[in-house]
């Protein structure tokens, strides 16, 4: 039975004391966060006793993949939460928290050249900032969801399909995840 957490709030970052302009890394001082009309959804799924859950998220983790890690990680979930971030239509994150395991996928590493999520996932990963002209490939973890059914090639054909929205693209990894539903639940509260 499809379920989506109707009651459940957006994580609200406002209240952890963070001040917007501590803490950022050197790196992306010369990058502008994404604006909430830059953010396509940052949403929460996990399931829970079997049954898949979607939560959305506060906007403000697309642009601070650290408190993302830390917010997936504090919910409940028989093998940890995964957080899909879409950013303008541009690239999305992918990032399973499960305890202190953190698996994360970039869809297009040439969005750190313009965005701040996808410089601080780069730099999580160890991966050097491409040359603007370079061709665009996902880096991270392909190998995030075989346990669920979708291989490595699969996902890496997902997310170098470059024609389509990156919001388009998350839908079809969620669907082969069997948690479309919630996902896209999730995803309209997350627009309200």
């Amino acid at each position: 039975m499809d379920a989506f957490d109707e009651d459940a709030e957006p994580f609200d970052l406002k209240d952890d004391g963070d001040s917007d302009d501590g803490g950022d890394e050197d790196d992306d001082l010369d990058l502008d966060d994404a604006t909430e009309d830059d953010v396509d959804f940052v949403v929460a799924v996990y399931r829970e006793d079997g049954r898949p859950l979607a939560v959305p998220m506060d906007f403000d983790l697309a642009n601070d993949f650290d408190e993302l890690v830390r917010q997936l990680g504090r919910l409940p979930g028989d093998s940890g939460a995964t957080g899909f971030v879409s950013v303008a239509g541009e690239f999305f994150v992918a990032c399973r928290v499960r305890g202190r395991t953190v698996e994360v996928l970039l869809s297009d590493n040439g969005a750190a050249n313009d965005w701040p999520l996808a410089r601080d996932v780069m730099d999580y990963l160890n991966e050097d900032i491409p040359d603007e002209d370079d061709d665009s490939v996902p880096v991270g973890d392909l190998e995030m969801f075989a346990a669920n059914g979708l291989r490595a090639f699969e996902l890496e054909q997902i997310a170098t399909d470059y024609d389509a929205d990156s919001d388009e693209l998350v839908l079809q990894i969620v669907s082969k995840l069997k948690m479309a539903p919630e996902f896209e639940r999730a995803v309209e509260s997350f627009d309200d």
